[in-house]
């Protein structure tokens, strides 16, 4: 478990972000909880976990928690979807309150799920509280899944998607990553913008279409020293502004 904050914490840190005009502020749930797991132990650690993590969201003044959907292991489809829908449902109820829970569409690797839109639709159909629910589209997971947004139709047909599952409005967040690897590849690298297979012309077209250039989008490109999101924030700035020229 993570450390506690305590109420003076919370509020140094909602000082800090209004002074430096960090807004929206969102947080990611960690990596290790499989709110889709089949062994009881893990599953009820994680829904434990993503409970803490709303109510510290909460502390932190965020608008939203990100959450993976986590792999089912040898689980059929539709006990997963299930389990991670009964888990939203106990932490919304445990966690009441503004924070909202953003689903974030997977690669696909491995048993992974949510990486298809299909899938994350009949989670939302089956929360209790669905206000609270949205969804958080990773550009790196979508492109290996399979969804050729480095092209103009590929990228329509996605929003296409989105807006006939789940309703354009559940969208709040975009997570701007370009991938190491090929569209469809089911294989989860994160990359440079513009360096990887999305490239230039591809996250030009998806920071100026009018559905996304209106999100907050959070970049989780490799670093291994400061300058690497220093250079990928300077891309996307090049780019957003070639794209209003």
């Amino acid at each position: 478990h993570a450390a506690a904050l305590d109420a003076p914490e919370g509020a140094r840190f909602r000082e800090l972000i209004r002074k430096h005009s960090i807004t929206p502020l969102f947080v990611h749930m960690p990596y290790l909880p499989n709110l889709a797991a089949q062994e009881r132990g893990l599953y009820e650690k994680s829904v434990q976990v993503l409970c803490e993590d709303l109510h510290r969201a909460a502390q932190l003044g965020a608008r939203g928690l990100v959450v993976h959907l986590g792999h089912r292991g040898n689980a059929d489809l539709d006990s997963a979807l299930t389990r991670v829908a009964a888990a939203l449902n106990q932490a919304c109820l445990a966690a009441r309150g503004g924070v909202e829970i953003l689903l974030e569409n997977a690669a696909g690797q491995g048993s992974e799920i949510g990486a298809s839109f299909f899938e994350i639709e009949k989670i939302i159909s089956m929360a209790d509280d669905p206000h609270r629910i949205g969804i958080c589209v990773d550009t790196a997971h979508a492109f290996a899944a399979g969804y050729n947004i480095a092209t103009q139709g590929g990228l329509e047909k996605l929003l296409a998607e989105i807006e006939r599952l789940i309703g354009l409005e559940r969208l709040r967040l975009i997570h701007l990553n370009d991938s190491k690897t090929p569209c469809g590849s089911r294989v989860d690298r994160h990359w440079h913008i513009g360096s990887g297979k999305i490239g230039s012309a591809g996250f030009r077209r998806i920071i100026s279409h009018p559905v996304l250039s209106r999100l907050p989008a959070i970049m989780e490109t490799p670093k291994k020293e400061d300058e690497d999101d220093l250079r990928n924030m300077k891309k996307i700035l090049t780019l957003a502004q070639r794209s209003q020229a």
